[in-house]
């Protein structure tokens, strides 16, 4: 299990939110903690600790006044750690290459590769042939209906018919490199991680998946490893004390088996 850093940026500052909060209307959200920082200071952090695949998530849709200013942020981060993160938000075909010029390792997607509720293999495809399975991670961030986990759309707003199960992973990795996945309905809330959705993740045995959602204590970091067979890597955001929390993040490297190396 490796730890995944994460840089989340909302209104041109970078954030920690509740996940389920979150509303395109007036570029709303409850805010757990907002960064006396920009994102290049996080990102050189990362960068000193040796931490590859962390994510930058654009959480102002394009058409929100901010979103050129989340783009600004997110090209500091980029710029101060180029090829070591990944960058999502608003990203399509026609945009997809400029973040990969700007520095990121891969690019990250939802929203575009769905239409109606349903996955639109066309666009995946056709991603696929711009920027090589290689450079693409795809968010299957899901919310719990009954028993089942469906992905959701548009930061996290729009329910879809897709049910996140492992034979959908394992169709869907022939067009990615990596999966993220935030467990929308925790996110944020540091009540404790989505348990069975863990352990479905933790069966599949395929491409790197990375869980986001609910990590609130050292002993979530130690049950989603053992749920997750040790498969799973994971991201904290609101609950690591770069961000307000009380998890130390030397500690969760060190749990993570990601000691910062020493200076």
């Amino acid at each position: 299990m490796e730890f995944r850093p994460c840089i989340d940026i909302h209104n041109g500052k970078v954030k920690q939110i509740v996940g389920s909060s979150l509303q395109d209307r007036d570029d709303l959200a409850d805010e757990n903690f907002v960064a006396s920082r920009d994102a290049d200071y996080y990102a050189a952090l990362y960068r000193g600790a040796g931490l590859r695949g962390g994510h930058i998530v654009l959480l102002n849709p394009a058409s929100s006044e901010y979103y050129e200013a989340d783009k600004e942020q997110a090209f500091k981060a980029l710029q101060a750690y180029p090829g070591g993160l990944q960058i999502g938000g608003g990203i399509h075909a026609g945009n997809a290459a400029d973040f990969l010029n700007a520095g990121a390792s891969h690019v990250i997607v939802t929203s575009y590769v769905f239409q109606d509720g349903r996955i639109l293999y066309e666009r995946l495809e056709e991603l696929k042939k711009i920027l090589g399975r290689e450079r693409l991670t795809l968010d299957m961030s899901c919310r719990r209906v009954g028993g089942d986990y469906f992905v959701v759309t548009d930061r996290w707003q729009k329910l879809t018919e897709e049910k996140v199960t492992e034979e959908l992973l394992e169709k869907l990795s022939a067009y990615c490199d990596e999966f993220l996945i935030h467990a929308v309905d925790v996110e944020g809330k540091e009540e404790g991680i989505e348990e069975r959705l863990a352990a479905m993740l933790g069966d599949y045995d395929g491409i790197p998946v990375t869980y986001a959602g609910g990590v609130h204590a050292y002993e979530d970091l130690e049950k989603l490893k053992m749920l997750g067979r040790g498969r799973l890597n994971v991201t904290i955001g609101s609950a690591l004390d770069l961000f307000g929390g009380g998890l130390s993040f030397d500690k969760v490297l060190e749990i993570c088996g990601q000691r910062r190396p020493e200076i």
